[in-house]
């Protein structure tokens, strides 16, 4: 019974310091988009990207934006930080992405679609915690690259 109940309490504190570690993260909450700051080569773009905190230990990224015929686009991914791919929703580009942690600040996500690389993206949030800088390059269907520079003020 004391055993049992120091196991409880164990993993009562390991699942409580994930939850705060994730939600201490300074990529969670809603950015939105400044386009002055910002660099595209293309229409497309992402208006408002939010990470709020998911169950089992994941991370929910909720992103509102436009394609590059300018129309609405909505796309979604539940995973965690850890390098591997968990599935996309909604996004022409990809339907897998994998998002690692490269420190505090910053992470890598690579898209894949049907098993191939088509976006690399690194996002940094500065140091106040009031920006962040996206720098991605998109591979096209026809296999030309193309670099955007996106800047966001945290909401």
């Amino acid at each position: 019974m004391k055993t049992t109940r120091s196991m409880l309490v164990a993993a009562t504190l390991w699942l409580t310091a994930i939850a705060v570690s994730i939600a201490a993260s300074a990529q969670m909450g809603t950015w939105k988009l400044n386009e002055s700051k910002s660099e595209f080569s293309s229409k497309a773009r992402n208006h408002t990207v939010t990470y709020t905190a998911a169950p089992h230990d994941m991370v929910k990224v909720d992103v509102m934006g436009v394609d590059k015929d300018g129309k609405p686009v909505h796309w979604e991914w539940t995973g965690k930080f850890d390098g591997k791919a968990y599935k996309m929703h909604h996004n022409a580009l990809a339907n897998m992405a994998s998002y690692k942690m490269v420190s505090d600040r910053t992470n890598e996500i690579t898209m894949t679609k049907d098993g191939k690389t088509t976006v690399v993206t690194t996002v940094t949030v500065s140091e106040d915690g009031k920006s962040r800088t996206v720098t991605s390059t998109v591979t096209g269907a026809d296999g030309e690259k193309r670099t955007d520079k996106a800047v966001y003020d945290k909401e």
